[in-house]
């Protein structure tokens, strides 16, 4: 009898270790985050996010009725740039607004006249599919408070139908794309201003918008259509104390079905940029050069809101947007291109064409993108003076691709490749055709290191010649290969 009792209790301790063992396994899989930024910043990111590197921006709203502004200017900031609730407006938005539409219209008028009657959400997908992005971002809200869903708050504290299901397109958008865009294979996520220019509660009491309409809002938005990303703007007022951010970012990471895949940016406060929140973001620059997750967002000419105002040498080519992409994602950022869609719905045709030009070349030479990392050198410069450029700068810092990948003259540095890897295997992409022979700098083969042209078969010869690899590249592969924007070699087994 005792050796049953002793071996019953064996049993229930062996139970007890079991089951602590699997609590502990539990909590290691899914840590809770205090609502601190201490906390916070130690979640680390979602792999999905730095292996994507391609993603499409989407400003879509009332403003994409006039889709208007002054060719240096942002076209979805057109209620703020017409002078919004002043009782005296100038300025070439206000002229043109007069001009077009009369001095009476105002600009929740516009709403009436946001139809999107010509949006079919499947060729949306299909085309974001075709452009060899990962992940896609809609404005679920701008800075003018009108909701692509159907937001209850919005109506609440505009005192009016301020969401797209009760005016409008009277459909939900941010749904229906959403739907269609997981369908098609790619993650879905979306923009969230916290902050609205006019909106009532905010101009009387900042804490009760916060408490009152930001905070559930975000809540209901987050529940309903459980996003991938966030990209959150519309914070320099204040704070992250005074917008509750850590709370905020606590219960997205602890009580969400999101929790774990959600990634999120870094606009969370005035103070946050590069500091604190998930990946960094800039806005119109070169980007930055941090082994903490980043992402450039741009538009394809100037505004990201469809401005009908942008003429055709306003937009960068194909080319330029591909280049951009791969010098991005070889100092490990991420690119988030913006379309700015026409308030019936369509996707402007250059923009279109645009996306499928990038994706044609990542078709081919996608290999060299997706999943990389920045090798020990983003770059080889020919000789000369190497260009400055200043990385780090968070808005609207020069940067023209084609200064620095253009062919050397005057005594300056040219990019001549660009640098990716993925374990043992270099990726070397030129951005101009290298002639009979490309000679790359520093690079150790090994005895079973092979060399390929992406999107051509056969192996080509290399050789070593003191501390340089040369790879002989026979002039028919020029033609071979379908997408020329740039040319990407594969070196495996780089020692």
């Amino acid at each position: 009898m005792q050796r049953k009792k002793n071996a019953f209790r064996r049993l229930i301790a062996a139970s007890i270790v079991v089951l602590f063992a699997f609590s502990v396994v539990g909590a290691q899989a899914a840590p809770k985050y205090e609502a601190s930024w201490d906390s916070l910043d130690k979640r680390p990111m979602p792999a999905w996010f730095q292996d994507a590197k391609f993603g499409i921006f989407i400003h879509w709203g009332v403003y994409s009725v006039p889709s208007w502004a002054p060719k240096d200017k942002y076209a979805e900031w057109y209620w703020n740039a017409m002078g919004g609730l002043a009782a005296v407006k100038s300025g070439p938005t206000w002229d043109f607004h007069e001009r077009t539409y009369g001095a009476g219209f105002q600009y929740h008028d516009f709403a009436h006249l946001f139809k999107t009657e010509m949006f079919d959400p499947n060729p949306w997908a299909e085309v974001f599919k075709k452009s060899g992005a990962k992940y896609v971002v809609l404005t679920s809200k701008h800075h003018d408070g009108f909701c692509l869903w159907p937001s209850e708050e919005a109506n609440r504290s505009w005192g009016r139908p301020w969401n797209s299901v009760d005016i409008g397109p009277k459909r939900d958008l941010l749904g229906d794309l959403g739907n269609a865009v997981t369908a098609v294979g790619l993650r879905m996520g979306f923009y969230y201003s916290l902050y609205e220019w006019y909106n009532p509660l905010w101009l009387a009491d900042k804490r009760t918008y916060i408490e009152k309409h930001m905070i559930p809002q975000f809540k209901d938005v987050v529940s309903n259509y459980k996003p991938s990303i966030i990209f959150a703007d519309g914070e320099w007022d204040l704070p992250s104390s005074e917008w509750k951010s850590e709370e905020l970012l606590a219960w997205l990471y602890n009580d969400t079905p999101v929790g774990e895949e959600v990634v999120v940016n870094d606009r969370w406060g005035k103070e946050c940029r590069h500091v604190h929140g998930g990946y960094y973001t800039t806005e119109y620059t070169s980007g930055l050069e941090s082994d903490h997750p980043w992402e450039e967002n741009r538009g394809m000419g100037h505004s990201y809101g469809y401005n009908r105002n942008e003429a055709l040498n306003d937009y960068k080519t194909g080319r330029e947007l591909t280049l951009m992409l791969v010098d991005l994602v070889s100092r490990g950022g991420n690119l988030l291109l913006d379309i700015g869609p026409t308030g019936d719905g369509r996707i402007p045709v250059i923009m279109e064409e645009r996306l499928i030009q990038i994706g044609e070349w990542l078709k081919v030479n996608g290999e060299a993108i997706y999943g990389t990392r920045p090798w020990k050198q983003n770059r080889q410069w020919s000789e000369g003076e190497i260009p400055k450029t200043n990385y780090g700068g968070q808005f609207m810092v020069k940067y023209d691709i084609n200064d620095v990948i253009g062919d050397a003259k005057d005594g300056k540095a040219v990019i001549e490749a660009f640098f990716t890897s993925n374990g043992s295997d270099l990726y070397a992409i030129t951005p101009r055709w290298p002639g009979d022979k490309l000679i790359l700098k520093g690079v150790k083969a090994a005895a079973n290191t092979t060399v390929h042209l992406l999107g051509a078969e056969e192996a080509l010869p290399w050789k070593e010649e003191g501390e340089n690899l040369v790879i002989q590249v026979p002039q028919q592969y020029k033609g071979d290969v379908s997408s020329q924007n740039a040319y990407a070699f594969k070196i495996t087994n780089v020692q």
